[in-house]
């Protein structure tokens, strides 16, 4: 489970707009992950401007790196946002998580 500072952490780092849209597009392209500059592309977002959100995104844990040749590839870091997950919803429904837990998907 995490812990409350990691939780806020993961938060802050999602409350922008791009930084959001990052997250929201690698989580859909699941553990396998984009290039940066197909994120860049996708988002249409500056490279520079993009590396900024990618530090912040991977500082809170949200994201990884790998570098394949001349690309680095990020992708979500599915524990940690199951992990978030899972401590907003520890206590739903007075402690019956199972009547309120959403539908699920496979990645």
């Amino acid at each position: 489970m995490m812990k409350p500072a990691q939780v806020v952490k993961a938060l802050s780092a999602l409350a922008q707009p791009t930084r959001l849209a990052v997250y929201r597009a690698l989580v859909a392209r699941g553990p396998e992950g984009l290039a940066a500059g197909e994120v860049a592309q996708k988002l249409k977002v500056s490279p520079a401007t993009l590396s900024f959100h990618f530090k912040t995104l991977s500082h809170a844990g949200l994201i990884g790196s790998r570098q394949e040749g001349r690309y680095i590839y990020y992708a979500a870091n599915f524990t940690v946002m199951n992990g978030m997950v899972g401590y907003l919803t520890e206590n739903c429904c007075g402690g019956n998580a199972g009547v309120c837990k959403p539908p699920t998907k496979k990645c």
